[in-house]
């Protein structure tokens, strides 16, 4: 390891100074130390803020649930009103990782979490994610576990994160605190895509923090669940996943919130799949109709091409087990 600062900030206004000065938050810090070992990063100085007053799980005004950012995964996960209220949160969380991860990870520094694409941790290949201008080695190179959806000629790097899937489904807000004051941002707006800049990941701006995830309410009774199509059971991140919320009332959805995980550079949010539900009777027919828009806008490599079809079956199978369930 190579030499780094360390301070732990006593208080909020300490933690947002120290990022002001180019620190780096660290809290569970289970992926940056992994990247730090193999040199992908080299922060300078790292600020310890796992004693914020951030790790409380809040029901808003109006309904919804306000997650703190250094809420642990598996505290979410097992939190009464996440399962009861959203349980597409809780399930996506358990399906991540291991148990000994989620028990030290927080939700803030899950959503941050950088790709998982081979040729981005090593340090010996072309990354433009990694080392802007360098290329990326993907696109000729091994790419069967990445993006279909959202690439660019500069990067088809996944996201790995499976509770970002749910929270992109349901439309939620990331609260942020910098030295500017408070802010939230749209979760569909918070993780950017590649474009010509793929080094640049979030919405951040300089020393800014993430302080909560808020999910907005919704009607009830709101059914939802997520699904994980990977290549081991055990600890291995998703080929594709389906994050699917649906309000059903009087036989006719009402609202449908869909996103898919494994196959885009972002949580990839599926409005047309969406569309296609609202207003419609459950059936078996409807959740492969619905479904077929899944893989609008692919464009797929050599190696992952499996991936089109793989998603429209995985939304459609989801659809079918929330939409049907009791």
């Amino acid at each position: 390891m190579y030499p780094f600062s360390f301070t732990k900030a006593p208080s909020t206004r300490e933690a947002l100074e120290a990022g002001r000065r180019g620190g780096r938050y660290i809290a569970g810090g289970t992926t940056l130390v992994d990247l730090m070992r193999e040199t992908v990063e080299r922060p300078e100085t790292l600020v310890d803020i796992s004693g914020l007053p951030l790790d409380e799980v809040t029901v808003t005004e109006r309904g919804g649930l306000r997650i703190g950012a250094l809420v642990t995964m598996s505290e979410a996960a097992a939190h009464r009103k996440v399962r009861t209220t959203y349980p597409v949160v809780s399930q996506a969380l358990e399906l991540s990782a291991s148990a000994q991860l989620r028990n030290m990870a927080t939700l803030g520094g899950n959503i941050m979490q950088r790709t998982r694409c081979t040729y981005f941790r090593d340090v010996t290949a072309a990354c433009n994610k990694r080392e802007p201008g360098s290329g990326c080695a993907a696109r000729e190179g091994y790419n069967r576990t990445h993006a279909i959806l959202g690439t660019s000629e500069d990067c088809v790097a996944t996201h790995p994160s499976d509770a970002a899937v749910a929270f992109a489904a349901l439309d939620a807000q990331v609260h942020l605190l910098g030295p500017d004051g408070a802010r939230s941002v749209p979760f569909a707006d918070f993780l950017l895509r590649p474009g010509s800049t793929p080094n640049r990941e979030q919405a951040l701006n300089k020393g800014e923090l993430i302080t909560a995830v808020e999910i907005p309410a919704y009607p009830r009774p709101l059914k939802s669940g997520y699904l994980k199509v990977r290549d081991r059971q055990s600890y291995e991140f998703a080929l594709t996943s389906a994050a699917v919320a649906l309000h059903i009332r009087g036989g006719v959805i009402r609202e449908a919130k869909v996103a898919a995980g494994g196959v885009g550079t972002v949580p990839w949010k599926l409005p047309a799949v969406e569309r296609a539900l609202i207003g419609e009777r459950p059936s078996g027919r409807l959740w492969a109709r619905a479904a077929e828009w899944a893989a609008d806008e692919a464009r797929p490599l050599e190696h992952n091409r499996f991936k089109v079809e793989l998603l429209k079956r995985t939304v459609e199978r989801q659809l079918r087990i929330v939409g049907e369930s009791k």
